[in-house]
């Protein structure tokens, strides 16, 4: 029985959390029998390897700054699970998830019993939650993040307003596909007939395999470069300010408050996605309460500033095209400046590479480490066995507990010094309740 809080969290991550066999069969069906809390929203649909978090931020800061109200699901969650269902940015009551987590319970015990594969994955059942939850709460739009993928993902049972690819690039090759072209057709699962969708920068590869697919569904494409376009104007600099073009906006000059090169793109592709939305639903645009909006966002775990001096940065860059972009935003507006990397990463992932990009880096001094990491399936990567065949400027020294690694960095730093916190998002999970608890 269900009485409290930590009894729905013990459920829910008691769950498996993959079946062998991809399908959104289980999911409808799952859906039907709690009576398709579903229908009847309205929706804007967020898929890409990288950037998605960040952007769900933006639109949902941008969409409720235009005086709407919006949910949200995301996922992974940074400090507590009810991050993941929000309504106006707040997260899920706990007495609402025990009592939603309830209600779902009683089905996946049904479906237990007389699906031949069993009933719902863990994913799946975050999903049934939200879903029940938003059709409670009723808010003008749900913003939803895919899981993994697109095409058999538990969120892909809806028809949004706009659909969204950020980026396209090399993780969860297990199971989406060990090209390009294969990853890209999962996430392109999410395009619908006629709905809009919005592409940040991707691979020829990719966008070859997307732009098809929307024509096969008669979607509209907006991409950057082409239908919208963004610059940064203040070089070097951390916080970004920006210059768009593109829909209904003409020199649209903003700050961002994310910081990180990285988030230019993002949102270059957030304020297209508010645009198309407005006209879909026929609603004016402020561009003052966008840009206000803009200026105001936050997202805990990607580029979030938790210490001004010296500067201490948690960035969960997880997979190699986060850690890329880590290494842009570090190179173009932090190489004057000596840069501590505290660095653990999950043992799934393509550690090597990742390490290799931040040790490319002159004025990197890197530190790895390890953490407990989200299941004994899922260990983080021992870095030390690998450090001797990766050249950098600086030896790359080894922690085994972070904790230490953390008090010996801090002992190094002077004030214009910066500590960057990366390699995966639980890992951010594990460091950041030091800064904010």
């Amino acid at each position: 029985m269900i009485d409290d809080y930590q009894a729905a969290l013990n459920f829910i991550h008691g769950r498996t959390k993959f079946k062998k066999i991809p399908t959104l069969d289980r999911m409808k069906r799952f859906l039907a029998e709690l009576g398709n809390p579903q229908d009847g929203l309205t929706y804007i649909h967020v898929t890409g390897t990288n950037g998605k978090g960040s952007t769900v931020a933006m639109v949902r800061d941008a969409l409720i700054g235009q005086g709407l109200t919006v949910g949200t699901f995301t996922s992974p969650f940074i400090t507590r699970f009810n991050e993941r269902i929000q309504y106006q940015g707040q997260p899920i009551a706990d007495d609402d998830l025990v009592r939603l987590t309830r209600r779902v319970q009683l089905v996946v015990e049904k479906l237990d019993r007389i699906l031949p594969t069993g009933g719902p994955t863990e994913f799946e059942i975050d999903t049934a939650i939200m879903f029940c939850y938003m059709a409670e709460k009723k808010p003008d739009v749900v913003i939803l993040e895919v899981g993994i993928g697109g095409l058999y993902d538990s969120t892909n049972v809806i028809v949004p307003k706009v659909s969204v690819i950020t980026t396209v690039g090399w993780d969860h090759m297990k199971y989406l596909g060990d090209t390009l072209g294969a990853i890209a057709h999962q996430k392109a699962g999410i395009i619908k007939e006629k709905v809009p969708i919005v592409i940040g920068k991707l691979p020829s590869e990719a966008h070859r395999v997307i732009v098809n697919e929307a024509a096969n569904l008669n979607a509209p494409v907006y991409e950057e470069g082409v239908d919208f376009n963004v610059r940064k104007v203040n070089q070097h600099g951390l916080i970004s300010q920006i210059i768009y073009d593109g829909i209904g906006l003409h020199h649209f000059a903003s700050r961002l408050g994310l910081p990180g090169d990285y988030q230019v793109e993002n949102a270059a592709v957030a304020i297209t996605i508010v645009q198309l939305f407005m006209v879909q639903e026929n609603l004016p645009l402020a561009p003052a309460d966008l840009k206000q909006s803009l200026a105001a966002t936050t997202w805990p775990g990607r580029m979030e500033i938790v210490s001004e001096e010296p500067t201490v940065i948690l960035d969960g860059a997880h997979n190699l095209p986060g850690i890329q972009a880590l290494v842009n935003t570090i190179h173009n507006d932090l190489g004057d400046r000596d840069v501590y990397l505290l660095v653990a990463i999950l043992a799934d992932k393509q550690y090597d590479l990742m390490l290799g990009e931040l040790a490319s880096l002159g004025n990197v001094h890197i530190m790895v480490t390890n953490f407990a990491g989200p299941s004994a399936n899922r260990p983080s990567a021992d870095l030390d066995d690998i450090t001797a065949d990766i050249r950098s400027r600086y030896p790359i020294k080894y922690a085994k507990h972070w904790q230490r690694g953390l008090e010996s960095i801090a002992t190094q730093l002077s004030a214009d010094d910066v500590l960057i916190v990366t390699g995966s998002l639980y890992f951010i999970s594990e460091v950041r309740h030091l800064f904010k608890d």
